[in-house]
């Protein structure tokens, strides 16, 4: 089985087209406003046509409330949306219900006892992602180039498919699949060559990292 790469926060059909050609699964789209990868509904609605039947979409929203996730959804037509924020298990089930949109729960990590969070909502999320938790302060929750010890994911297992990310790059991802045991990744600054500018050749990069190896 090989290894799922989502590239998150993209921007612009061109790294849609780089996400693509390298082999991407997933394609992010933020809608966080202090994000420096924030996009309009105007700006998501065109970036999500262009990665439509190549990339599956994911709207990432924020302690989104439903008419925002409404407006969303709306504009996209997202396969996922990635609940991001301190979304309790109880409102990712609500969101996941009213709405019929499979989703993504991400959740801080920092040391091996955020793991025990995963039990809550292995019942009201389609997928997991387990991501750094953000710096003391941080004004958005994700795509700080933060990490977190991959360790303590090994030999881990949980009742839904799940994401690695946080700090991953095309030089450590391999070893950080090696480490924790993912089987799909996660990734948005370690591909970009400022601040919320996707590089084609980093994405590349990444990906073909996660090419050598192959899960059974």
């Amino acid at each position: 089985m090989s290894i799922s790469v989502k590239i998150c926060g993209l921007t612009s059909p061109d790294t849609i087209d780089a996400a693509v050609r390298a082999g991407a699964a997933y394609g992010g789209l933020v809608f966080h406003p202090k994000s420096p990868r924030f996009v309009t509904l105007e700006q998501a609605r065109v970036l999500a046509d262009a990665m439509r039947g190549r990339l599956k979409i994911v709207a990432l929203i924020c302690n989104m409330d439903d008419a925002g996730i409404e407006a969303v959804i709306a504009a996209v037509k997202p396969d996922f949306l990635q609940l991001h924020g301190s979304e309790s298990a109880r409102r990712t089930a609500y969101i996941r219900g009213k709405f019929g949109v499979p989703v993504i729960k991400a959740l801080p990590v920092a040391d091996v006892s955020d793991l025990a969070a995963a039990a809550e909502y292995e019942s009201t999320a389609d997928m997991l992602m387990f991501d750094a938790r953000p710096p003391k302060g941080a004004s958005y929750p994700g795509g700080h180039g933060a990490a977190f010890d991959w360790k303590i994911l090994a030999g881990r297992t949980f009742s839904k498919p799940w994401f690695l990310a946080g700090g991953l790059d095309p030089d450590n991802v391999a070893r950080a699949i090696e480490l924790s045991g993912a089987l799909a990744v996660d990734v948005s600054s370690g591909v970009e060559s400022a601040p919320g500018v996707k590089d084609a050749a980093r994405i590349a990069d990444f990906i073909n990292a996660t090419k050598t190896l192959v899960r059974a």
